[in-house]
């Protein structure tokens, strides 16, 4: 059978550039997250990921909870949206601005 590869491009804002990066992952999400590791310059490693339904219905929001250790500290993150990867990847970006 045929087997797709999840693939992200991801374009961040930092410090007034835009800067890009594109790459694959065993899902969507992850492909989401792997591609914004490569932009950002801290090791982080997910202990947690929670998705809920604010709504009811599958065109309603969803919000993601994300739980990230970096340097033995844990930062938490969260994102709202219709499209689950898009409120993942808010998730991880508030974890991550999170770390001083």
């Amino acid at each position: 059978g045929k087997s797709a590869i999840p693939v992200a491009t991801i374009g961040l804002n930092i410090n007034g550039e835009v800067h890009t990066a594109t790459s694959t992952g065993n899902g969507p999400v992850d492909a989401a997250f792997s591609a914004v590791k490569q932009l950002i310059s801290k090791t982080v490693h997910l202990e947690e990921f929670l998705i809920q339904a604010i709504t009811r219905g599958s065109d309603d929001m969803g919000k993601v909870h994300v739980q990230l250790e970096h340097e033995s500290k844990i930062y938490y993150g969260f994102g709202t949206s219709t499209d689950i990867v898009t409120a993942s990847v808010e998730a991880f970006i508030d974890a991550i601005a999170k770390i001083k």
